[in-house]
């Protein structure tokens, strides 16, 4: 289990069993963990920043970590969706 993984059962601490049994499907959404995790370090590091850009950079990353949170979110729904079987006849 990759460190994004990690955070982002951190994350969703409610959900951390299906966060962690998806991961173990899906490389993609590994990656998309990843780059959630990546993202949110580097608006932290965008905050402790004194350069002048920095309200635009933490901006940029806050909206991208919010984008990411709802497709982490519409992933997670996805797969808690049980199938069901037809009726038996």
């Amino acid at each position: 289990m990759g460190n994004g993984v990690g955070f982002v059962k951190g994350c969703f601490e409610q959900r951390a069993k299906l966060v962690e049994e998806l991961a173990a499907r899906s490389e993609e959404f590994c990656y998309l963990c990843d780059d959630f995790a990546m993202a949110n370090n580097e608006r932290a590091r965008w905050d402790q920043s004194s350069a002048p850009e920095r309200d635009e950079r933490v901006a940029e990353y806050q909206e991208l970590i919010d984008s990411m949170r709802v497709e982490i979110e519409q992933a997670l729904d996805r797969a808690a969706i049980v199938p069901c079987r037809p009726p038996r006849r």
